[in-house]
C-alpha cells in the first residue's frame, strides 16, 4: 500500500474514534456519575439515551456563537484551537492496534518507528498548557485569568515527576520507542509486564496525567465554586466544547499510555501474544488493548465522584515534596539493578518499601514553629 494513503487512512481512523469516542465518553461519564449517586442519567434521546451525544453534538454547532467585546478576539479564538491541536497530535506515536516491522503493510500507527516516542508525546502535550493561558488572558476577566494562571502553575510541577516516571522504563526496555516497550513486554509475557517491575512509577505516572488532564481531584484550574468556571468562564458553544475535546482527549491518550507501557497493551495470556496467528487473531489483540484503555478511562472517571478536591498547597505540595522525590528515588533504584544485572523483581518490595517510607513520613507531625511577639 502506497505510504501516503495509508497514513491519510490511519489519520481518518483515529480522528474519527477520537471524535466518535469522546462524544460516548460524555455518555459513559454521566451513567458513570447517575449509578454512584443513585440516579438515571441520560435516557430521553434513544434506547438508554444513546443518542445523547448526536444531540449534544448538534447542540454545540448550532447554539449561538457569543464573543465578548472585551476580549482579544484573534488568542480568544486561537486558544481552543491550541489545545485540540496538540492533544491530537499527540496521538501520532501512540500505537492504537498491533503494528509489524512489514513497511508494506498497513500500520495501526499514523507515525511508526519514532524511536523518541514519549518524548514527542510529553513535548506535545506540554503545549496545551499555553491554550489555557491564552484563553483566561484573552478573555480579559479575572476569574478566567486565575484559572489559566493555576492552569501553568500545576502543569509545569507535575511535567517533572511525569516525565522523571518513565525513565524507568525506558532503563529496562533500552528505548523511547511505544512499539519496542511494547514487543518487549509482550515477548515475556505477563510476567514482564512493566507494572511488576514499575508500580511507583506507573502510580506517579497516572496520577500526575490527571494532574496535567484538569481532571478531578486536580481539576483546579476549572474549580467552579471558586472561579466561576475557570480559564473558560467567557466561552461558550462549538469553542466551549473544543477545550473539553481536548481534555477528554488528553485523557484517552494517557489511557493508551497507561495500557501500552505498564500492562502489556495488546498482551494477553492465551488469547493475544506474539505467536497467536490464527484467523482473527489480529482483531482479539487490537480488542485485548482498547478493553485497557477503557478499564483506565472508566477507572478516570471513577475518581471523579470518589475523591474531593485539593487545596491548591496539597496540589504542589504533592508534586514538589512527593512525587518527584520519589520518582527521582525510583530511576536510582532502576539504574542500580540494571548496573548490577540483578533481578528486575528486586524493583517491586523496593517501589512497595519507598511508598511505606513515604507514608510514615508524612504521619510524623511537624514541629511547631514559635509564636511571633506579635501574636503575644
Amino acid at each position: 500500500m502506497n505510504p501516503l494513503i495509508s497514513t491519510l487512512i490511519t489519520i481518518g481512523v483515529v480522528l474519527g474514534g477520537v471524535l466518535g469516542g469522546c462524544s460516548y465518553l460524555i455518555w459513559l461519564e454521566r451513567k458513570v456519575a447517575a449509578w454512584m449517586q443513585d440516579r438515571v442519567g441520560p435516557n430521553r434521546v434513544g434506547k438508554f439515551g444513546l443518542l445523547q451525544p448526536i444531540a449534544d453534538g448538534m447542540k454545540f454547532l448550532l447554539k449561538e456563537d457569543v464573543i465578548p467585546s472585551h476580549v482579544n478576539k484573534v488568542l480568544f479564538l486561537l486558544a481552543p484551537t491550541i489545545s485540540v491541536m496538540t492533544t491530537m497530535l499527540a496521538l501520532a506515536v501512540v500505537p492504537i492496534g498491533p503494528t509489524t516491522t512489514d513497511s508494506t503493510s498497513w500500520q495501526a500507527m499514523i507515525a511508526p518507528g519514532i524511536d523518541i516516542g514519549i518524548v514527542f508525546i510529553f513535548a506535545v502535550t506540554s503545549l496545551a498548557v499555553y491554550g489555557i493561558i491564552l484563553g483566561g488572558w484573552a478573555s480579559n476577566n479575572k476569574y478566567s485569568a486565575l484559572g489559566s494562571l493555576r492552569a501553568s502553575a500545576q502543569v509545569v510541577s507535575y511535567e517533572i515527576p511525569l516525565g522523571m516516571s518513565i525513565l524507568g522504563i525506558a532503563l529496562l526496555s533500552g528505548s523511547l520507542n511505544l512499539e519496542t516497550i511494547l514487543q518487549r513486554q509482550a515477548e515475556g509475557g505477563i510476567g514482564s509486564w512493566n507494572i511488576w517491575f514499575q508500580p511507583l512509577a506507573a502510580m506517579i505516572f497516572f496520577t500526575s496525567a490527571l494532574a496535567e488532564s484538569n481532571r478531578l481531584p486536580f481539576d483546579l484550574p476549572e474549580c467552579e465554586q471558586e472561579l466561576v468556571g475557570g480559564y473558560h468562564t467567557e466561552y461558550s458553544a462549538l469553542k466551549f466544547g473544543m477545550f473539553f475535546l481536548a481534555e477528554y482527549t488528553h485523557v484517552i491518550t494517557v489511557s493508551f499510555l497507561m495500557a501500552i507501557m505498564f500492562f502489556g497493551g495488546w498482551n494477553f495470556p492465551w488469547i493475544a501474544t506474539p505467536d497467536s496467528h490464527y484467523a482473527g487473531a489480529w482483531i482479539v489483540k487490537f480488542a485485548v488493548l482498547h478493553t485497557k484503555v477503557l478499564a483506565c478511562i472508566t477507572f478516570v472517571m471513577l475518581l471523579r465522584w470518589t475523591l474531593p478536591r485539593f487545596r491548591f498547597d496539597q496540589l504542589m505540595g504533592l508534586a514538589w515534596k512527593v512525587f518527584i522525590p520519589l520518582s527521582l528515588c525510583n530511576v536510582v533504584c532502576t539504574m542500580f539493578v540494571r548496573q548490577f544485572s540483578l533481578s528486575w523483581w528486586w524493583l517491586l518490595p523496593v517501589s512497595l518499601a519507598l511508598v511505606i517510607i513515604t507514608g510514615l513520613i508524612s504521619m510524623t507531625p511537624s514541629p511547631k514553629r514559635a509564636a511571633s511577639p506579635l501574636q503575644h
